[in-house]
């Protein structure tokens, strides 16, 4: 009770932003609805879901029922709705952002959850989506040398993928420290099924998936590989050309989450655990253990990272 009372006067008291959310209906849109059911100084304003408007937001998300959103509709995903909002949240499949963020007033503030932004590349984009390259918005992985102040004064973020958030908060601290050899990077990464959105597919059947775990995607195809190389590059200091990175991506029989195993060649001594220029900002949600730990003891409902760095043969 008393937290909800404070909880309250901190809504009164904060200055109130307005949100609107384009891709409720989703898995990415139903965890930042949670997210913003539990800000202080985050107004929703409208939560869209094209496929899924004129539904109740209980019939997407269950979660939300006995809150003060149980009654919420889903809206249209129409310029008109969302540009209402001081800030939009655009949690749309990859090359959907785009044109719809657009459309939005110039003034607006946008979080893309999509790829659309994320790349510098054109090239990078043409190979690995498709289509016309959109641009790039400031990259918004704050762990990355500079990232935070960028993204404090930006207008628009990308938000990084799901394999490459993992991947540079494994590898970003050791390749600031000039540590690793960029050239001879081995990621094998598994992700739970929830990581290919909520639309119907054969391949994500709980008959199929169950049980099993496989790997796919493999042979330097998957979409997020470039992404990593850009992160790396970026938190070393190096030119994007200068990182080979080898990915192969699995899909484990769970939910959510990922464990990824990132290997690389040292090319000097460094602890990047007690290294306080390099480690990781006390204020992210990594957690480094001690060497020869176990990273991952159970699978979670938090965004949580727990990391164990360590050298061998």
């Amino acid at each position: 009770m008393l937290g909800e009372l404070l909880y309250v006067r901190m809504r009164i008291l904060l200055p109130m932003t307005s949100v609107a959310i384009a891709g409720a209906s989703g898995y990415a849109g139903g965890e930042l609805l949670r997210y913003l059911a539990q800000h202080p100084s985050l107004d929703l304003v409208a939560a869209c879901a094209a496929g899924r408007a004129g539904e109740p937001l209980t019939a997407v998300h269950p979660q939300f029922a006995g809150t003060s959103w149980a009654n919420l509709v889903l809206d249209e995903t129409t310029t008109d709705v969302l540009g209402q909002a001081d800030l939009v949240f655009l949690a749309l499949p990859h090359g959907e952002s785009a044109a719809l963020a657009a459309q939005l007033p110039p003034e607006t503030l946008i979080v893309d959850l999509g790829a659309d932004f994320r790349l510098r590349s054109a090239d990078a984009w043409s190979t690995f989506y498709g289509g016309e390259h959109a641009g790039s918005w400031t990259y918004g992985l704050p762990e990355l040398p500079g990232a935070r102040a960028q993204i404090r004064e930006a207008a628009k973020v990308a938000n990084p993928g799901c394999y490459p958030t993992a991947v540079a908060l494994a590898l970003a601290p050791l390749a600031q420290a000039g540590a690793i050899d960029p050239t001879d990077i081995v990621v094998v990464a598994a992700s739970g099924t929830s990581g290919a959105g909520r639309k119907a597919s054969d391949a994500l059947l709980a008959t199929n998936v169950m049980g099993s775990m496989g790997a796919y995607k493999v042979g330097g195809v998957h979409q997020h590989t470039p992404e990593m190389e850009q992160s790396i590059a970026t938190a070393g200091g190096w030119d994007i050309a200068d990182v080979t990175l080898s990915f192969t991506p699995m899909l484990a029989p769970m939910p959510r989450g990922i464990v990824a195993t990132c290997t690389a060649t040292l090319t000097k001594t460094i602890d990047a655990r007690c290294d306080p220029e390099r480690r990781l900002r006390p204020r992210t949600v990594c957690d480094r253990v001690g060497r020869g730990a176990v990273a991952a003891d159970r699978i979670g409902q938090w965004h949580q990272c727990r990391a164990a760095a360590g050298g061998g043969r």
